[in-house]
């Protein structure tokens, strides 16, 4: 069979409703290879973090040495940044490159990105810049999940789901939390519930935690178990934290997304000289403030366990914030998800300590409002509110918090949505975009990919005649997916909200489709499936080829 009529129309179409089993065999397989990468990962930062640290004691007796750390952390930053320009797809927390890969608007070299990744987040995290551990984890899941697509190359339509479940075994692997992995891939890479995504993301999020808990024994990063249960007279509090944490997401987010404009405009500052700065700034934090380093696990455990000061935990709140900007926005290696975690703790530590002032709330209550703070900053800043609930829910191992926990994520997605802020994840990733940062996605005439759009209640077609869209050239609708059942369109078949369409087009043209259905129907979250094969016949052929080359050259 030739390559185009492997990936002929028929051929792309038998295959998009076969593979559905193979889904979740192939999301096992990815989950345990990811569980494995990033558990590796995961144990060598916090041994390298541990030591970061501890270096503050042992610097206090050998102030001679104090040049000679601080050149080795520029020499540090100089490679970091020497990765980035080797391979951009590592910058920063990698979740935006995800999506522009999905897309399709990017393209990725699956092992460079694992390599960079691992060598570029050891490096960063282990300096002490304030940044996550979870966002590279999600990226190398992710490259897994390439990597199986490209080489088995097996008959693929699925590589998006692919990619999806390694991103969500990364997450699950970081924080021993496979519901929230589940959800994080829905929620914010895929932006729609989809049975498919189910398939591969929930077998590949049970078998990285499986990796991590049951076969490394590694515990989850927090525990918050046997906390009170926040009586309701004390729910007028938990608005005004809603409030605070949706206007100090939003600020957030403006601040750096403006950062990283700055640095953009800074042409004089090359790209790998720039996580010198924050390496540099890193430095004195390690001898002056340690408490800011890293993404926060330690501070964030500090604030459930020690009293501390307002001034104190001011002055903590106003350095982790602008510490993660100006170390995420340099490009260095390095996720924001667990700073904000931590910068929603001290935000929630910071409310009720100034309510302590005005009233007698119990004490035993403090840590409620920690724990809900971080939940709640997370869904103003990631805009992934569903994830924060899951993911805190699962930290609590109870359900018992889940009515407050739901209020504040509501209150401060909401407050922070009226600020005009979009996810910070899709706004990175259109900065990217419109920069050109990435190497761009180039497809294949000869391969024909299959494009699923969900119809919403204010979707621009509903309610409308197939016959009565302007479709693009480039398309063909080929089904309709309603209640559960497939239909064959015609034209005067009507299109109704809960409905997916199904339509193929070439891959050279999908980028072009799948922009203008997007201003057809008035819908973003449209997926794009491309198709890959493996044949066991031509693979061996490939080997042969190889064998009788090498003789020849003897």
């Amino acid at each position: 069979m030739t390559d185009s009529s492997k990936n002929s129309t028929v051929n792309t179409l038998r295959h998009w409703y076969s593979f559905r089993l193979k889904l979740i065999f192939e999301g096992i397989l990815i989950g345990l290879i990811t569980g494995l990468v990033v558990v590796l990962f995961r144990i060598a930062l916090e041994r390298i973090e541990e030591n970061t640290i501890g270096l503050n004691s042992f610097l206090e007796d050998r102030i001679w040495l104090y040049p000679v750390f601080f050149i080795g952390l520029i020499l540090i930053g100089l490679l970091i940044g020497l990765i980035i320009k080797k391979e951009p797809m590592v910058r920063g927390s990698g979740i935006p490159q995800i999506e522009g890969l999905l897309l399709k608007k990017f393209d990725m070299s699956w092992w460079k990105v694992i390599l960079g990744k691992i060598i570029g987040g050891i490096l960063a995290l282990g300096s002490g810049l304030s940044l996550g551990r979870e966002g590279p984890s999600i990226q190398i899941g992710a490259a897994v999940g390439l990597g199986f697509s490209r080489v088995f190359r097996r008959i693929r339509i699925e590589e998006s789901f692919l990619v999806s479940s390694g991103a969500s075994a990364g997450l699950a692997a970081a924080f021993n939390a496979p519901l929230a992995g589940v959800m994080f891939a829905l929620e914010e890479i895929h932006k729609r519930f989809s049975p498919l995504i189910l398939l591969s993301a929930v077998p590949a999020a049970i078998a990285a935690d499986i990796v991590s808990e049951k076969i490394f024994k590694i515990d989850p990063i927090f525990s918050f178990i046997d906390m009170e249960v926040l009586p309701l007279n004390n729910y007028i509090y938990l608005i005004i934290l809603g409030c605070f944490l949706g206007i100090f997401g939003a600020v957030f987010n403006i601040s750096l997304l403006k950062y990283k404009e700055l640095y953009i405009g800074r042409k004089w500052i090359p790209a790998y000289v720039r996580p010198v700065i924050p390496l540099i700034l890193a430095g004195v934090f390690i001898i002056f403030y340690p408490q800011v380093l890293g993404g926060g696990i330690g501070l964030i455990r500090s604030l459930t366990t020690n009293s501390f000061s307002l001034n104190i935990i001011i002055v903590l709140l106003l350095v982790k914030f602008g510490f993660t900007i100006i170390s995420y926005g340099s490009g260095a290696p390095g996720g924001i998800f667990l700073p904000v975690l931590a910068i929603g703790a001290l935000s929630g530590k910071l409310i009720i300590s100034v309510i302590q002032q005005f009233s007698n709330i119990d004490p035993a209550y403090i840590n409620n409002f920690i724990i809900l703070a971080m939940a709640g900053y997370f869904a103003a800043v990631v805009k992934a509110p569903i994830t924060g609930i899951v993911l805190l829910t699962e930290m609590s191992g109870s359900f018992q918090h889940f009515l407050p926990l739901s209020l504040v994520v509501f209150i401060a997605y909401v407050i922070s949505g009226l600020m005009g802020t979009q996810p910070i994840y899709e706004s990175l990733m259109e900065r990217s975009l419109k920069n050109n940062e990435y190497r761009g996605f180039i497809g294949d005439q000869k391969v024909k990919v299959v494009i699923e759009i969900p119809i919403h209640i204010d979707s621009k077609i509903e309610n409308k005649r197939i016959k009565e869209i302007n479709w693009p050239d480039d398309c063909l609708l080929i089904g309709i997916k309603r209640a559960g059942h497939e239909h064959i369109p015609k034209g005067n078949t009507f299109i109704y909200p809960g409905d997916v369409l199904i339509i193929i087009s070439n891959e050279d043209k999908a980028n072009t489709v799948q922009d203008l259905l997007a201003e057809i129907t008035g819908i973003d979250e449209i997926e794009v499936h491309y198709q890959y094969e493996f044949s066991i016949r031509r693979f061996f052929r490939k080997i042969k080829r190889i064998f009788r080359s090498g003789r020849k050259d003897q």
